[in-house]
């Protein structure tokens, strides 16, 4: 064999190259992706159970409504102190603190039952206020590390495949998605009391919390953290909400309205399983000769219909951020925000759409399939906010998005609640449908594409 031919077979990459070029999987991004997994396994497992867990504690629809509003608080206010924080001291001891104060969240959601009702003063605090006090803890590592991760891909990962990037790190993101709701579904049929049952999820939490925390301490190489400036305080917020990159500004907009239509309704989806349509799943599968009846309840289905989203959200992501370095990110973002608000009202009516044609659980099935499809433009979503940002300001420049956009989300959840409670749910799902369509045509319209994928 030549001199020549060796060289060229050295420079030939191995199918394991490829697998990590496909999926941008960088140490950091990997070892990141292994950190999502395990805090997104242990969230998912709870969060989207909450609402039903409360109204088991006592709580209102309205008091179901204000918590997803103190969630859409959280969700505002932490990612810029954290962004800020991940840029001057790196993400790795960053994420590990966020880790610590999520793990504890996750605990003190399972003991609130446990805590039960107090009185304080003359005034009586329910259990189900316990639930609002781990939600400030439990969303730590998700918002307070949401610079920090979008940093991470961004220094690791070259402009032009950032898409490719996130959807790696949004692949391990979204498996757990996946397994996670469907693994609380299998431990809420342990026991007939879901206040009882769903304490056995939070336990899973809690582990996974803990073990996510050491990985992403111990695997984390910072050796290639890129740090920025100290935080100079309000002036600095204002310096960066002055300072946000162009292509950010329209796809802001679009972007905001989409998710406050998404907030008015986000925390009512299990409700609309639960006690909207109160609908389970039964039936009978035959496998190698053998019959299984099937009889899930309306709480324990809707974790496999959430298992049903994020499977088509796993089989879309991948190939719709290869597909936008052919096309751009623009029209994969779209194709996300068309799906985001079109699924309030496809929700709250379909099954009624669709009764002639199949049983209320099929409908659902095909419901939330459909739903999936709205994470396929979330890689791409994020390589449009963070791309343009300098090195070293990508945790800020993601914190500055967040912080603007999910401030005006705030009253969403309150002003659906209301809605929810004291006029009509579909009233609800309906005005959140055409605020989303409004938003997702404003993108259309003046939004901007990345350079590095023009």
């Amino acid at each position: 064999m030549s001199q020549e031919q060796v060289t060229v077979d050295a420079d030939e990459p191995s199918p394991l190259d490829t697998v990590r070029q496909f999926f941008a999987l960088e140490r950091d991004v990997l070892v990141l992706s292994l950190a999502m997994f395990a805090f997104s396994l242990g969230f998912q497992m709870t969060n989207r159970f909450l609402p039903e867990y409360m109204t088991a504690l006592g709580a209102t629809g309205f008091v179901v409504g204000l918590f997803g509003t103190v969630g859409n608080v959280i969700s505002a206010v932490y990612p810029y102190p954290g962004g800020a924080i991940s840029d001057r001291l790196g993400s790795r001891y960053a994420l590990t603190v966020f880790g610590l104060v999520s793990t504890l969240g996750f605990v003190v959601w399972l003991v609130a039952p446990n805590v039960g009702a107090i009185t304080l003063g003359g005034v009586t605090i329910q259990p189900w206020v316990w639930i609002f006090v781990g939600l400030l803890l439990a969303q730590a590592w998700k918002s307070f590390g949401l610079g920090a991760t979008f940093a991470v891909v961004k220094q690791a990962t070259d402009p032009s495949r950032l898409a490719a990037g996130f959807a790696s790190t949004e692949t391990f993101r979204r498996t757990a998605f996946f397994i996670g709701p469907v693994l609380a579904a299998v431990l809420i049929g342990l026991e007939a009391d879901f206040a009882v049952s769903f304490q056995y999820v939070l336990g899973v939490a809690v582990v996974f919390g803990v073990l996510g925390t050491v990985a992403q301490h111990v695997l984390y190489d910072a050796s290639e953290d890129s740090f920025g400036d100290s935080f100079d305080g309000l002036e600095q917020i204002r310096r960066d909400l002055r300072t946000m990159p162009d292509p950010l500004r329209p796809l802001l907009i679009g972007d905001t309205l989409v998710r406050f239509a998404n907030g008015m309704v986000y925390v009512f989806f299990v409700l609309v399983i639960t006690q909207f349509y109160e609908v389970g799943l039964e039936t009978t599968v035959s496998l190698a000769g053998f019959s299984y009846a099937i009889d899930l309840s309306p709480a324990a289905f809707f974790g496999y219909l959430l298992g049903i989203e994020m499977l088509v959200a796993l089989l879309s992501m991948i190939p719709a951020a290869k597909i936008a370095e052919r096309v751009g990110l623009k029209p994969v973002v779209a194709l996300g925000f068309a799906v985001y608000a079109l699924f309030p009202i496809v929700l709250i009516a379909g099954p009624d759409v669709l009764a002639p044609f199949m049983a209320l659980s099929w409908a659902m099935i095909l419901i939330f399939a459909f739903s999936g499809l709205r994470f396929a433009g979330l890689p791409s979503h994020k390589a449009l906010i963070v791309g343009p940002a300098e090195q070293g300001s990508g945790g800020r420049v993601t914190g500055t998005y967040y912080l603007l956009r999910n401030t005006i989300v705030i009253p969403s959840a309150a002003l659906g609640g209301y809605l929810w409670e004291f006029v009509s749910p579909g009233l609800a799902f309906t005005i959140a449908a055409v605020i989303g369509v409004i938003g997702t045509g404003y993108f259309l319209v003046f939004g901007k594409e990345f350079d590095a994928y023009v």
